[in-house]
């Protein structure tokens, strides 16, 4: 089963111990948080999104991790909104009776989000606001997936 969600808040500490939980037989849980880094002059980051799109697709790539691994379990919960230096951002936990599935299904789903994601982001800093755009890189890890 997915659990795909779009919030405006997120505590992980409660999240990772309902998902942990809920798949307490599994041989492996992994989960990514990212939040927004501290220094570089970065104030604040805000993500935009546009609803029709936004958790459809992500309820999609949900599907599409699910039909690649075997996992008894995946947790996309993703935010949006104006966040602060150290605040959460996204979520993804994935729970498979093997571990190395979990790994990869949790790399797989960030490489898209981080990549192919429904949100505009920009970054405050002293000098106002900039819109950011996917590094290379990020493209780079999204590739390798197909």
């Amino acid at each position: 089963m997915a659990d795909v969600r779009l919030e405006t808040a997120l505590d992980p500490v409660a999240e990772i111990a309902a998902f942990n939980a809920r798949y307490a037989t599994s041989g492996g849980i992994v989960t990514f948080l990212g939040q927004v880094r501290e220094g570089g002059g970065v104030e604040a980051l805000e993500l935009k999104h546009y609803g029709p799109m936004t958790l459809p697709g992500m309820t999609d790539l949900a599907r599409i991790t699910q039909l690649r691994w075997p996992l008894d379990g995946l947790l996309i919960v993703h935010r949006h909104g104006v966040m602060h230096p150290g605040d959460p951002i996204v979520l993804v936990a994935a729970a498979a009776r093997h571990r190395r599935d979990a790994f990869a299904a949790a790399d797989f789903a960030m490489d898209h989000l981080k990549s192919e994601s429904w949100f505009w982001k920009r970054e405050k800093t002293a000098t106002g606001w900039r819109w950011i755009e996917p590094r290379p890189e990020d493209h780079e890890d999204l590739e390798r997936w197909r």
